[in-house]
């Protein structure tokens, strides 16, 4: 195991040049570090994110023509339904932008469903 990946999502985060961009990024992750606070920087599916007991639990991409968070979980991102509505979905993505967060209350409870799924509460 490589702990290269220490500070993984810390340096992407770092690295996005847009400043709205990178506070919205940072904004999630910190909702995220809130509700995990010992979870860990690492890789998930090729992505920086941040794990809990060894699975990704979290992560936030900066992508061309949006910001997108992944909860690693496509029965999640159905769970939510309205709470998401208005935002661009797929199976496993949400794609949102800095002129339209994400609310905190949402981040919240993808983080907490996530944390459920890894310790099989789900």
């Amino acid at each position: 195991c490589d702990h290269d990946g220490m500070g993984t999502v810390t340096d992407y985060l770092d690295g996005i040049d847009d400043p709205a961009r990178r506070a919205e990024l940072t904004r999630l992750v910190g909702i995220a570090r809130r509700i995990v606070p010992d979870a860990e920087e690492g890789m998930g599916y090729g992505m920086p994110a941040l794990r809990h007991r060894g699975k990704p639990l979290f992560a936030v991409v900066s992508a061309a023509k949006h910001l997108s968070l992944f909860p690693f979980s496509g029965s999640i991102v159905e769970a939510l339904g309205d709470d998401l509505d208005g935002y661009s979905v797929s199976k496993g993505t949400i794609r949102f932008d800095v002129d339209r967060p994400l609310p905190e209350s949402v981040v919240e409870r993808v983080v907490r469903m996530r944390v459920d799924e890894i310790e099989g509460r789900a």
